[in-house]
């Protein structure tokens, strides 16, 4: 191809183009849709995360974080601490609240020393300083709480509330906590008082499962990556043995950020779903565009333009469609962050930057390009072939029903251009790779099926009702609408199908299944000498009740086959088990229901090397095998065991189950606390439950009680908030599919009208023409829901039997509304783009046509 004719095409193009837009309303509102998804999920993303990194030092509460666990620092490792940077303490447990009245709840403790916050500004509702809010007051320490709490306890400013073994006040209530998301989430609402207070509780026991935090501020102005670097790496090397959990300002919330790119790669792929859809979209304009043009490119063929000229003008036209709706996505992508800013920046847990990101608009637009270019480029490539002779005829029966090679190529470049964006700007290249991979199978199956429809419809005998024959003949003759209602309803109902088994398995396995074999309470805390007193205290109020009971400390993993933890690359499903500390136990039998699947368990006099047994899937996910060795820090001692044996663990009983437990003798002479569970034989009702909780709490203030119907609410509450939201991501898709599916349906409007209209003249009614359309869309909206309906079961399954690891059940009826709406909606949509012709007289139009 020469310039001139590069030239001559775009000059062809652009005045074409001067006649309008007309037929590409669908193609660009399906472009903008899947472009818009992408770069607002994108924009929001990098919202958050900059803002996470912009007030990292305020979130954290310092430049750098040092946490240990069970243990405060020791006077060596303060001094250190304090000669690197103003330095200020935290303490982090688990505790009871009780009111006058004998109600109860657990609590998040938070001690603070007096220099906190550090960065930052703790609103209270009264405001008042931290000296005033938790300082001693005729001998009784204030406290700030959780409005959640006073709500939970019917208690306000003023009262008093008991935690461990002493009464505070209640001075206010918490408004802003600089640093709540450096905490993570808990179980219970959050009690900030001081260190003192603390330590008058009587709750800091041997062997207790506190948290201490060290939090540092560099002198002078705000160190650079480089500096932290240098200052953790001192830490490592002056402490080896401490067991320090370090943590800087720029990863302030690991959790959350990772868990933010997570669900930012999902409704990425929902946005590339809806791309997918819109691409059908494209094809269907890009048909229809073709057969527009047929006539205009014959006349410019009879005066010496080349097959080829033809279609660079119509792929430059269609290009720069495509461009004007992806630039109209990324214009509504990028102005979400304001909008989301606007209507809930105050309501927002974390800071959000809103801004212009060009990286993620030129991400998107060559998102929406490249999905044209591989939709587009088939049908166009067909212009090629257009005869001159197709000035004299209504239709070219001359056409071919493939493009020529060099088309189909261009097609093949322009689909690994879109695959390659898609898994290069994928957080988790894998599940990108999975999801093409997913996509063009679906993609297959769909025109698979829609071909054996169409064949069926061919082969099946000519039933003696006209309106079945025509109905029939329209679902297999050329041009028929069947591939395209397939792909595009098809794709959007698969989609639905596997979100909405999801979160039914999820939620009814959190609100239905577990309930009903899990413990009723899990009692934390449990002081070892005063183990036998509250098993039988247990005992007096829940004399039909079951209480297990193991020991229980908390560790950190620090290394696995000799190699630090912070330098191995965890499958993505086990790398938790190397991030913060864990609940660790030992024991010289196997655990009740444990299940041996390799290796064999020490001898219960077992006094040699300390021993360990992993659970089956996790150590595999972490590359181990028996006879490997795991280094945990636990009280600032290292401790490494090799792997003993393997055991599969039922975690979805919620019963007491642990990654590592360890041979007796790995923690001979450390202090520790029991943990517990009680399970009654039968549902017991909420006042004995209660009756439990208040008589724990009263006797035994320093054991937390966890209530695990309430901890499942709470759960199913964030589970439905998340649900919510992925269904509103996956209407971005189901919006494209609607859209598209409508255009397929008005691109054989105007031969629907024509043969409409003949048929009339010929004597068939209304009625009959009605009832033709219906049985047609009818069989082909079923049809696609059918599709839809089994390959959205199939993927449903295998995510939640295979990736959750929970039981699958199938709501019938939800999932026949499904199909039925979906029917309905291609009715509808089939009907309304005829329902005007029907009702005009054949003269009218056959006059106008």
């Amino acid at each position: 191809m020469t310039r001139s004719t590069f030239h001559f095409a775009l000059v062809l193009a652009a005045r074409d183009l001067r006649g309008g837009l007309r037929g590409f309303a669908v193609f660009i509102a399906a472009i903008a849709i899947g472009v818009a998804a992408i770069v607002g999920v994108s924009a929001l993303s990098r919202g958050l995360s900059d803002g996470l990194a912009r007030e990292g030092r305020t979130l954290l509460g310092g430049d750098l974080s040092f946490g240990l666990l069970q243990r405060e620092a020791s006077a060596t490792e303060r001094a250190f601490l304090d000669k690197t940077g103003a330095t200020l303490s935290l303490a982090f447990l688990r505790a009871m609240a009780r009111a006058p009245d004998g109600g109860a709840t657990m609590i998040e403790l938070k001690a603070v020393d007096g220099a906190y916050p550090a960065f930052g500004t703790l609103a209270t509702r009264p405001q008042q300083a931290p000296a005033d809010l938790f300082g001693a007051k005729d001998g009784v320490f204030g406290v700030a709480v959780d409005p959640v709490l006073t709500g939970r306890l019917g208690l306000k400013a003023g009262d008093a509330l008991m935690i461990g073994t002493t009464r505070y006040v209640i001075r206010a209530e918490i408004a802003t906590e600089p640093d709540r998301v450096a905490g993570g989430v808990g179980f219970g609402p959050r009690v900030l008082m001081s260190q003192e207070g603390l330590r008058a509780s009587g709750l800091l026991q041997p062997g207790s499962l506190v948290r201490w935090a060290y939090r540092v501020a560099l002198p002078g102005a705000a160190a650079d990556t480089a500096q932290l670097a240098r200052v953790e790496a001192t830490a490592r090397a002056a402490f080896p043995e401490a067991g320090f959990d370090i943590r800087t300002r720029e990863n302030a919330a690991p959790q959350l950020q990772r868990n933010l790119e997570r669900f930012t790669q999902f409704l990425t792929l929902v946005g590339l779903t809806a791309l997918a859809v819109g691409g059908v979209g494209v094809a269907n304009a890009a048909r229809a565009f073709t057969d527009r043009k047929r006539l205009t490119v014959a006349a410019l063929k009879g005066v010496g333009a080349s097959g080829s000229l033809m279609f660079l003008t119509l792929l430059i036209e269609v290009l720069a469609i495509g461009l004007l709706g992806s630039a109209l996505g990324a214009v509504i992508g990028s102005l979400l962050p304001f909008a989301l800013k606007a209507g809930l920046g105050a309501a927002l847990p974390v800071p959000f930057v809103a801004s212009f990101y060009p990286r993620e608009i030129l991400v998107g637009v060559a998102y929406g390009l490249a999905t044209v270019a591989a939709f587009a480029i088939w049908p166009l490539g067909r212009a090629h072939d257009i005869p001159v002779s197709a000035l004299f005829r209504d239709m070219a029966g001359e056409d071919k029903a493939w493009p020529r090679p060099i088309y189909m190529l261009m097609v093949a470049a322009a689909a690994a251009v879109l695959i390659v964006i898609a898994v290069a700007f994928a957080w988790d290249r894998r599940i990108a790779l999975i999801y093409v991979g997913a996509a063009g199978v679906a993609f297959v199956l769909l025109r698979a099926v829609a071909s054996g429809v169409m064949a069926l419809a061919a082969a099946l005998p000519r039933p003696r009702g006209a309106e079945l024959r025509l109905a029939l003949g329209n679902i297999h003759r050329p041009g028929a609408l069947t591939p395209s209602v397939f792909l595009s309803l098809g794709l959007g109902l698969t989609l639905l199908v596997a979100l909405a088994l999801i979160d039914h398995n999820l939620r009814s396995q959190l609100t239905s299944s577990l309930p009903a074999k899990a413990p009723s309470f899990f009692f934390l805390d449990i002081p070892a000498a005063e183990t036998d007193d509250f098993a039988a205290l247990i005992k007096e109020k829940a004399p039909t009740g079951a209480l297990e009971r193991v020991p229980m400390m908390r560790g950190r993993v620090t290394a696995l086959k000799g190699v630090p933890a912070s330098q191995i690359k965890a499958d993505d499903k086990a790398a938790w088990v190397l991030e913060g500390d864990r609940g660790l136990t030992f024991a010289a039998a196997p655990p009740a229901g444990a299940v041996i699947v390799d290796g064999k368990w020490w001898d219960k006099d077992h006094a040699g090397p300390p021993l360990v047994s992993m659970e089956v899937e996790l150590a595999r996910g972490l590359g181990l095998a028996i006879g490997d060795s795991i280094s945990v820090n636990v009280l600032g001692r290292t401790i490494t065991a090799s792997i003993a044996n393997l055991r599969k663990v039922e975690w979805q009983s919620l019963g007491i189950n642990f990654v590592l437990v360890f041979s007796p003798n790995a923690f001979a002479g450390a202090p520790y606390s029991n943990l517990a569970t009680l399970t009654f034989p039968e549902k017991a009702s909420d006042a004995a439950e209660i009756a439990v909780l208040k008589a724990a709490a009263e006797k035994f203030p320093s054991v937390s009680s966890i209530r695990v119907k309430e901890a499942l609410e709470t759960i199913d509450a964030l589970v439905a908030n998340l649900a919510l939201a992925v269904r509103g991501a996956s209407a971005i898709a189901l919006l494209a599919s609607v859209i598209v599916l409508g255009g397929a349906l008005a691109a054989g409007r105007r031969v629907r009208a024509r043969e409409s209209v003949i048929l009339k003249t010929l004597g068939a009614t209304r009625r009959s023409l009605i009832l033709a359309l219906v049985v047609e869309y009818g069989v082909l909206g079923l049809a696609a829901s059918i599709f839809g309906l089994l390959a959205g079961a199939g993927a449903g399954f295998y995510i939640v039997t295979t990736i959750m690891k929970l039981s699958f059940s199938f709501p019938w009826p939800s999932m026949l509304g499904l199909v039925l709406t979906a029917l309905c909606v291609v009715i509808i949509l089939g009907l309304a783009g005829t329902w005007r012709i029907l009702g005009q007289k054949p003269a009218t139009y056959l006059r106008n046509a």
